[in-house]
């Protein structure tokens, strides 16, 4: 099967160029004595999970538990869950998944924390708990270092919970504070005779720079295995890095200038993350994915010399093709023109 023949909205895995941006920044992680724990949310497909274990990363980083079950379902062992899990059936879940699988968790507060001891008090197997900090990005985490060693004490005191460390999932460009907080959340936790043996540290956009935070023991990265027009903008990765495209069909050209695809929100995201438009046609560098509707995108020619007519088949590079992944049932693979494999998006949807 060619691509030629797939019929469109469609999301397209180039294999190699996937295979390529795992084994670079395994490479890159490998010289500096850096653990990698990729972040399966970009992908949500076993396949991928497996391969970058293989190639050797640690395990695998979880948003939430749904995922995290469709992964040990698949065979993978070591599962990271950088989340507050509240709430009774969320916990129940939790402890049937740490019956099956080494998993830890995180969390940035003391009424989390205790819903942890409490569902695992009675358990075989405690539960290792990293504290969340807030380094600069402004979501979850304690704000300060001396919260976070405050928790660790609470975590260390509690049956059935062990203390495993810090994690922050960093503000891109904050490189120097993150270090900081890290560190001085380290220190303070030795003083206090705890160990925070897993100091976690995340997200692709300064992957490249991830020794430069020397307090870290491992890096997060997700969205390196596809690449995305904000990678790019963030000077990640090229172009030609780019392993996910979405494949979309010329369905109208109402006027000289503009142009409607049959992807809209529904497959190409609404993500801007500041940049102008919704992705980046190959081929046709200077048109603009003007405006997204659910099914319909409008594409602004004015500043092309070439424009593409009604039937032209388009690839597209999204904003952010972590989002696309959970937006589609199945994904093609591909290798150069071929199809090399139609496969489920197994995790798709699984934000429980």
């Amino acid at each position: 099967m060619k691509i030629t023949e797939i019929d469109t909205p469609a999301v397209l895995i180039d294999v190699d160029r996937a295979e390529a941006n795992m084994q670079r920044f395994q490479a890159y992680a490998d010289s500096h004595n850096l653990t990698v724990r990729p972040h399966i949310k970009t992908h949500k497909l076993p396949r991928f999970a497996k391969r970058q274990v293989e190639l050797g990363a640690v395990g695998i980083t979880c948003q939430k538990i749904g995922e995290a079950e469709v992964m040990a379902d698949a065979g993978i062992q070591d599962i990271f869950l950088p989340y507050n899990i509240v709430g009774a059936s969320k916990l129940d879940r939790l402890v049937a998944l740490n019956t099956r699988v080494k998993l830890a968790v995180t969390a940035d507060s003391d009424v989390t924390i205790r819903g942890l001891a409490e569902a695992f008090k009675d358990t075989a197997k405690p539960l290792d708990v990293l504290v969340e900090c807030d380094t600069g990005m402004g979501r979850c985490g304690v704000q300060r270092p001396d919260q976070a060693v405050e928790l660790a004490k609470l975590i260390a005191a509690s049956k059935g919970l062990n203390f495993a460390g810090f994690m922050t999932f960093p503000k891109p460009g904050t490189v120097v504070q993150t270090e900081a907080f890290l560190a001085e959340a380290k220190q303070k936790a030795l003083a206090a005779g705890l160990d925070p043996r897993i100091i976690s540290n995340g997200g692709s956009p300064d992957m490249w720079q991830a020794h430069e935070v020397s307090s870290a023991t491992e890096h997060r990265p997700g969205t390196y295995i596809y690449m995305d027009r904000y990678q790019v903008s963030k000077g990640v990765g090229t172009w030609e890095d780019c392993a996910l495209t979405v494949l979309a069909t010329v369905v109208s050209r109402p006027t000289d200038d503009r142009a409607v695809i049959d992807a809209g929100s529904k497959a190409l995201t609404s993500d801007t993350l500041g940049l102008d438009g919704f992705g980046r046609i190959v081929g046709y560098p200077d048109a603009v994915i003007a405006s997204l509707s659910e099914e319909h995108g409008v594409i602004d020619l004015t500043a092309c010399k070439d424009k593409p007519q009604i039937g032209e088949r388009l690839r597209i590079i999204p904003n952010h093709c972590c989002v696309v992944s959970n937006l589609f049932d199945r994904v093609i693979l591909i290798s150069r023109d071929d199809v090399i494999e139609i496969t489920p998006v197994a995790a798709r949807g699984r934000v429980d």
